[in-house]
């Protein structure tokens, strides 16, 4: 992989772990701390907004130069074409879109009173989501900062 590809395969899933642990820890925390609630509700609307849009460049930059590492390291030694970084990073694009584009519309559903699903029950779903997301994020930045391992040679007698 070209120098540049590398140095970003390790920076951004940090950024990123850093992005969205800055949005569960201090922004919405504290949102919900100062404000009332139905201000404090619409600043956490739009950070997470921020959040979902940043996540999808992220996801999908990080997907595309995983794929490249892992066609590299196919071809050198007749390997697979998918590698962990990969599905890391499609897990936590799936939790972006299932998450924020997929429960979101129905949490303000179940906020209006429409809907077959509680605002509680659709939070708690939207919750976990971003969890697993922060997980599969968290170790692309652990793959990212560890010493790249040799590949094993495949012998005549396996």
């Amino acid at each position: 992989m070209t120098g540049w590809a590398e140095r970003l395969r390790r920076l951004l899933p940090g950024l990123w772990l850093g992005l969205l642990l800055t949005v569960a820890l201090v922004a919405t925390p504290t949102a919900f701390g100062l404000l009332d609630k139905a201000d404090a509700g619409r600043f956490a609307a739009r950070v997470l907004a921020t959040e979902a849009y940043a996540s999808l460049a992220f996801g999908a930059l990080l997907l595309a130069i995983e794929r490249v590492s892992a066609k590299r390291a196919a071809d050198a030694d007749d390997g697979s074409q998918f590698n962990a970084g990969m599905a890391f990073a499609a897990a936590a694009l799936f939790c972006t879109v299932a998450g924020y584009f997929g429960v979101l519309p129905l949490m303000e559903q179940a906020r209006a009173g429409q809907g077959a699903f509680g605002f509680g029950a659709l939070h708690g779903v939207s919750a976990a989501f971003f969890v697993v997301k922060v997980v599969s994020v968290a170790s692309l930045a652990w793959r990212a900062v560890s010493p790249p391992t040799a590949p094993l040679k495949r012998t005549a007698s396996s």
